[in-house]
Parts: C-alpha cells; sequence; structure tokens
C-alpha cells in the first residue's frame, strides 16, 4: 500500500482512538497514538493474514500479539478497520458485556485476539510458543509482537529473551515501543533500561532501530528484519516513537498514559487529526 494511503488510514485510527476513550472516560490514549503508524503499516502492508477467515490456530499466516495490552485502542481500530470485525463496533469499547474490553480477552472471542494480555511480561513468552508451533507445522509464516519500554522491567521478558536465542527462535520479529515513558514517568526514572541495543544482543538477538513515525522507514526496516528470518537468531526492532503523537497537548509527558480527554480536549484532538475513511 502507498505510503500516502496508510498515513490515511493512521489519521483516522487516531481519531478512532481518541473517540474512543472519550466516549466512557477511560483507556490508553498515549501509547496507542504513539504506535498507531507501526499498527496501521504492520496490518494494512507488512502481514499476511486473513480478517475475513479468523480463526485460532492461524495456519499459513503471520500472527501478532500485542503484549501491552492496554493500548487496546489502537490495536481494535486496526482490526476493524482492515476488515476483522464490524467498524461501529469501536462504540462499545469498555462498555458492559462488550467485545471490545480494555485489555484484550480471549473468552470474548473478538476476531483478530489470540491472547488475553494486560498482564505485562507474558507476550514473549506467547510469541515464541507460536512460532516454534509454525516450526513444527512447517509453517513459514513469521510471528510478530508488541512491547512497551516499561514492559523490558518485567523479569519473565528476559527469561523469554534468552530462551529464544538459545532454541535459535528465528521466525519471531518483536517489536518495543520506545517511547522512554510509562505510567509512573519516565522510564529513565523508574527503573533505567540502559543500552538496550547492547542489552538485546548481549541476549543473542539481532537487533534493528527505526522511527515508528516514519511509515517509509518502518516498510524498509520490517523489509529487512524479514529478510533475517531463519538466520538462526531472534529478531528485535527497537522502535522510537512519541507518547500521544498526533495531538499536541499529549505529546511529551508520560500524564496521557492512562487519562481519557474531556470534551473539550476531544474536540481539540479532533481539530488536529484528518477524518480520511469517515468516523463511526
Amino acid at each position: 500500500m502507498e505510503t500516502q494511503e496508510l498515513e490515511k488510514i493512521a489519521s483516522q485510527v487516531r481519531r478512532d482512538i481518541v473517540r474512543m476513550v472519550a466516549a466512557v472516560s477511560s483507556g490508553h490514549p498515549g501509547g496507542s497514538l504513539g504506535c498507531t503508524d507501526f499498527l496501521t503499516t504492520l496490518y494494512f502492508d507488512i502481514m499476511k493474514h486473513n480478517p475475513g477467515q479468523f480463526d485460532m490456530d492461524g495456519m499459513g499466516e503471520d500472527l501478532f500479539f500485542l503484549s501491552n495490552g492496554h493500548i487496546s485502542p489502537v490495536w481494535y481500530s486496526v482490526l476493524a478497520r482492515s476488515g476483522y470485525f464490524p467498524v461501529d463496533e469501536l462504540a462499545t469499547f469498555r462498555k458492559i458485556s462488550s467485545r471490545l474490553q480494555g485489555h484484550p480477552a480471549t473468552d470474548k472471542k473478538l476476531p483478530g485476539i489470540r491472547m488475553a494480555s494486560g498482564s505485562l511480561g507474558q507476550g514473549l513468552s506467547v510469541a515464541l510458543g507460536a512460532a516454534q508451533t509454525k516450526k513444527l507445522n512447517d509453517d513459514d509464516c513469521i510471528v510478530y509482537s508488541l512491547h512497551g519500554d516499561g514492559e523490558l522491567q518485567e523479569g519473565q521478558i528476559w527469561e523469554a529473551a534468552m530462551y529464544a536465542a538459545a532454541h535459535k527462535v528465528d521466525n519471531i520479529i518483536a517489536t518495543v515501543d520506545y517511547n522512554g515513558r510509562q505510567i509512573d514517568g519516565d522510564v529513565d526514572d523508574v527503573i533505567s533500561l540502559g543500552n538496550l541495543k547492547l542489552k538485546w544482543q548481549a541476549f543473542g538477538w539481532d537487533v534493528l532501530e527505526m522511527n515508528g513515525h516514519d511509515i517509509d522507514e518502518i516498510k524498509s526496516v520490517m523489509a529487512d528484519a524479514k529478510s533475517k528470518v531463519g538466520n538462526g537468531v531472534p529478531i528485535i526492532i527497537l522502535m522510537k516513537t512519541e507518547m500521544g503523537q498526533g495531538v499536541d497537548y499529549m505529546m511529551g509527558t508520560h500524564k496521557w498514559h492512562g487519562v481519557a480527554p474531556n470534551d473539550e480536549q476531544l474536540t481539540d484532538a479532533l481539530n488536529q487529526l484528518e477524518e480520511t475513511l469517515g468516523d463511526y
């Protein structure tokens, strides 16, 4: 898909995000806005997947696992806009009995969701299990996962990282949303991650870096990552993003990690984001 068209989809996804969280006065807009360009490009340009024929096994298609499940608004929007379920269902976000819970849940049987997430640190382990299953089934498709940088403070991440390298799980492309912020402040002020590139390399991973708001760069780096699949080494991308990207008053701070805009703030946000596909 052409970059300009992906940018239009991303703009609409950002509108969906702020409207969803504002409607119920809860949710996580900051990280969702920051990961919009990446997830839009992944689902509309990079992944091999079948939105209209979803099943839990995912044989013969690429799989994606969202480990930092609190950014569900962006994922729900991208899933709906790419055809997994009706776009107007976004209006049920976080409501009683909705399939679109605050954190993705498998018991709701929402198409596109293959793991319940939100308890941070677990997604890499699940993604590695799925990747090994594909190898056992002679399925040459790729497993993708997304993680928050604050999530890397969880020990289970590093157990999984060691396991992946030791067992040469080389059909996974993990990505870290490296925005430097988490719910309590800057990551460096909570628990510094040090030099992440050197750290992942020391754990035996092939490390790439990219700007998560440059769609052309996302395409290029993801293509490079795909070319490294099958080389006996797991792959991770450190993706620099800005929390709240696209809405000026949400950028440059951690304060919009999990706070919804009020009516006035919503109007301000929507005035900054072009409606390209039609609001739900």
